[in-house]
């Protein structure tokens, strides 16, 4: 009797780790909590700048497919995390972003011009 109480508790405690173990995938919320800081971007996506609106925190990109977010090609206006990032580009730059979907808007989490 023993025995089976002990082959049980360790069949339940085995069980409670290997479902622990299993995290579930992160959220796009969340996507950028487990990219070290200064780490190359793999979702980065080259643009072009099509309009700035730092009043409103908007950008318009004309911009390649963005895979992170299963988005095709397009232009379209994005949120960015920090209306100082705005003055980094301007009109007509070609630049390289990342965009990820934050509390439900696509929003541009870092840009830079290429030169």
């Amino acid at each position: 009797m023993k025995n089976q109480i002990a082959v049980l508790v360790w069949l339940f405690s085995w069980a409670a780790f290997a479902a622990s173990a299993q995290t579930p995938p992160a959220k796009a919320d969340e996507h950028s909590a487990h990219h070290a800081p200064g780490a190359p971007r793999s979702d980065a996506v080259e643009g072009e700048v099509r309009k700035i609106d730092k009043a409103a925190g908007k950008i318009t990109l004309k911009h390649g497919a963005i895979p992170n977010l299963d988005m095709t090609a397009m232009t379209m206006v994005f949120r960015v995390t920090d209306p100082a990032m705005l003055d980094a580009v301007k009109v007509g730059d070609k630049v390289r972003f990342t965009a990820e979907k934050i509390q439900g808007a696509i929003t541009v989490t870092e840009i830079s011009a290429l030169r």
